[in-house]
């Protein structure tokens, strides 16, 4: 951490930059922490569409497109927005200038589209911001070891603005959004809906692997490994002003940061779910690795997992995979039919998982009692169930989302007063 002039890196998404009028707002974001004096880098993303749009133009040319070409077209999105942002804080009296990845360097693994970060060197960004300058960076872009160009895969910019505060010890990552912190559940579904001021890296990291959206997966789990405060907060209000031990967002750090653990932090949901039953499968050593091996092979994730064995000698097995694989996954097994052996495949894209997470599990029982029972109460039937320490997932029909969230939230005390 730095010890004398703050030190913040600032990211702000698409839609934070969307057209010129929030270009501008943005920058004038960037002037309130450069005139209370703090050192800032900027991380930014492509305006909101752009990486659709240039998406769609690789695909609508070849669908096995050259992923190293891919990445030269998309990574372009940032580039754009980082020299704007950069004229627009010149036009208030900023000294600003544009970084693109390669020039930091912010090196990466040559897996082109989904690239992982190996290593940057921050020494000349901290140089300029110590000379007074703001560098503005394109996010979502690194190179390979070969010199090209390559992306981190969606909400990559999350991602390299945690990288770069690492890599800059920056006293904390501020990631700007559409909403003004992290909810104990959508707002959009339960009004009573609680803005936590501060939550641990495993919570949150829990709650945005299974269908939170604030942050970016990858994000989290690289400030937690790095120890990386993250605050997020909104482009499009000011809120109130930060103070001594109080930050106007939510903020993401250590455990130990947090005196009083609630039970349940959040409850979140994820409508990309699909779920896939191989029934009457011969109950023998080394099932389960033929029903997944194909599934590996094709490059399908699977994720909750339950085997129910009858006294026949067959068993079942039900598991559930992204709607992205849903297809890929019941091809590949129905090609290794002859292998497995089952007697038949079922499937349900109409399902929703639904998560409660909170570290208080780790010293509380009865968590998921509550869930079983509150579900119960209302005849919502759960198919699938998975736990992790500090969650209890459950698949349910899709129809019962906003009443399984608003129930489940209000069972655990969470609505607002």
């Amino acid at each position: 951490m730095s010890t004398t002039v703050p030190r913040i890196v600032m990211k702000f998404g698409g839609t934070s930059v969307a057209n010129l009028e929030r270009i501008r707002a943005v920058a004038e974001k960037v002037r309130k922490q450069v005139d209370a004096g703090c050192e800032v880098a900027v991380v930014v993303s492509a305006m909101s569409g752009v990486t659709n749009l240039l998406v769609g133009y690789c695909e609508e040319l070849s669908a096995l497109h050259d992923p190293r070409e891919y990445d030269s077209v998309v990574s372009t999105g940032e580039q754009v927005t980082s020299g704007l942002l950069a004229i627009a804080l010149q036009a208030l009296g900023i000294n600003a200038r544009s970084w693109l990845g390669w020039q930091i360097p912010l090196l990466t693994d040559d897996a082109h589209g989904k690239a992982r970060i190996e290593s940057i060197d921050g020494q000349a960004l901290i140089a300029s911001m110590a000379a007074g300058q703001v560098p503005v960076i394109a996010g979502f872009q690194g190179i390979d070891p070969a010199g090209r160009i390559t992306t981190l895969g969606r909400g990559g910019s999350d991602t390299s603005a945690v990288a770069l505060a690492a890599a800059l010890h920056a006293d904390r990552c501020d990631i700007y959004t559409d909403v003004d912190g992290i909810y104990t559940t959508d707002p959009r579904i339960v009004a009573k809906a609680r803005k936590l001021d501060k939550i641990t890296y495993e919570e949150m990291l829990e709650l945005a692997s299974v269908g939170a959206k604030v942050l970016q997966t990858r994000s989290v789990e690289l400030a937690m490994k790095k120890r990386v405060r993250v605050q997020v907060l909104s482009s499009f209000t000011d809120g109130p002003a930060p103070s001594e031990g109080h930050l106007p967002g939510s903020i993401v750090v250590d455990e130990d940061e947090i005196v009083e653990k609630e039970l349940v932090a959040g409850i979140a949901y994820s409508r990309d779910e699909a779920k896939i039953s191989v029934r009457r499968v011969p109950d023998r050593p080394g099932i389960a690795a033929a029903v997944f091996g194909p599934l590996t092979e094709a490059n399908v994730n699977v994720d909750m997992i339950v085997q129910s064995t009858g006294d026949d000698g067959m068993t079942n097995i039900t598991f559930t995979v992204g709607k992205t694989d849903f297809a890929r996954a019941t091809r590949a097994l129905e090609e290794a039919r002859d292998v497995i052996h089952y007697g038949e495949l079922a499937t349900d894209d109409d399902v929703v998982k639904i998560s409660v997470v909170g570290v208080g599990m780790r010293s509380h029982t009865g968590v998921a009692n509550t869930m079983f029972r509150t579900l119960s109460e209302r005849n919502i039937n759960v198919q699938v169930i998975s736990t992790s320490e500090i969650k209890v997932s459950v698949l349910i029909a899709a129809e019962y989302t906003e009443l399984a969230v608003r129930a489940l939230h209000a069972a655990y005390g969470l609505d607002a007063a």
